[in-house]
């Protein structure tokens, strides 16, 4: 816990020495969507949990640093599973949260991506009824970036009121992760090149798909998203007037010859994937790409050692980037296409 307290001051306080707060319009507000297999609390800008990580192992270091530059910040609840977020023990422990919201408005983030948007869906429409939020800029990890996609498309096909300002995503499997990849059949465990850890998380990945049978794990993959008739191009047009800033990792690489759908990743995306560079212009009109060298999360950067700022939900650089995003936001569709992609 002290650990926690002491990275999270550091963050406070270098984003204050960064330039100062910057003050939130009133019905704007950012909204961080967690990703597959993830439980994140939801989180208002004055009100998080009490005990362990205040809105989880994904969200936690992100809010604080967004709250910090003076921006009003909502953290999506989600669930592994179906069901409300309750308190939760082990790697990433949070409890004692003020406010739990019903099943229909928490992601369940091993449900397929539609099901996930549906309901992070009407999550934003709860935010817009309860608390005026007619602005968002969404900002979504790993899966919560397809989700957040699927999200978009509902609110869009319903006529709703909120405006999606921005969306950027952090380590978002966009042509798909190479573990489900592994546990649909598509790449062979020969592509991990001998690397354990690898081998370890595909393997991983194939057991939860065979006992789940359906939901995000087996659809984040080629064969679900790519191609003519595959997931992004029956998103085609969703993100038309909407900015999309995209940050991979590529912590992990292997020397030539590689699958460049395996490596260099994150340990969960390949930076391809991440970066989008197979989507069409069609689906992904307007992006800005940056890469650093970052694994998946602070779960990753633990199993392997590292400590948590290489992960990318943590890493100081990459809160750089998102808050830059969103602050020129309204202006980013009027510069080119297509930058640092």
């Amino acid at each position: 816990m002290r650990r926690w307290a002491s990275i999270l001051v550091l963050l406070v306080f270098a984003t204050l020495l960064s330039g100062g707060p910057a003050h939130a319009a009133p019905g704007h507000a950012v909204v961080i969507v967690s990703g597959g297999d993830a439980v994140s609390p939801f989180t208002t800008p004055d009100a998080a949990c009490r005990s362990g990580l205040a809105a989880g192992n994904t969200d936690t270091a992100l809010r604080e640093n967004l709250l910090a530059a003076g921006h009003t910040v909502y953290t999506s609840p989600a669930m592994a599973g179906r069901g409300p977020v309750i308190d939760q023990g082990g790697f990433g422990a949070f409890g004692d949260c003020p406010i739990t919201l019903p099943e229909i408005m928490t992601v369940d983030s091993t449900a397929s991506i539609d099901l996930a948007g549906e309901h992070l869906a009407r999550f934003l429409t709860y935010l817009h009824d309860t608390r005026g939020v007619d602005v968002v800029d969404v900002v979504g990890h790993s899966m919560g970036g397809l989700y957040s996609r699927a999200a978009i498309r509902v609110l869009q096909s319903l006529g709703s009121p909120i405006r999606i300002r921005s969306l950027t995503t952090l380590g978002t499997p966009w042509e798909g992760s190479f573990l489900s990849d592994y546990a649909n059949g598509i790449t062979p465990l020969a592509d991990c090149a001998g690397d354990a850890y690898c081998e370890k998380a595909s393997l991983a990945m194939a057991a939860e798909v065979t006992r789940l049978q359906t939901g995000s794990g087996r659809e984040v993959n080629q064969g679900y998203l790519m191609g003519p008739h595959g997931w992004n191009e029956y998103q085609a047009g969703v993100l038309d007037q909407i900015p999309v800033v995209l940050i991979g990792g590529a912590r992990f690489t292997r020397p030539a010859p590689v699958n460049p759908m395996v490596w260099p990743n994150d340990g969960i995306v390949t930076t391809r994937s991440a970066l989008a560079t197979d989507i069409s212009d069609r689906v992904l009109p307007h992006r800005r790409c940056v890469s650093f060298d970052d694994t998946h999360s602070i779960f990753v950067s633990d199993s392997v050692g590292l400590p948590w700022d290489t992960g990318m939900t943590w890493d100081p650089r990459v809160f750089d980037v998102v808050r830059g995003a969103i602050n020129d936001a309204d202006g980013a569709l009027a510069t080119p296409t297509r930058v640092g992609c």
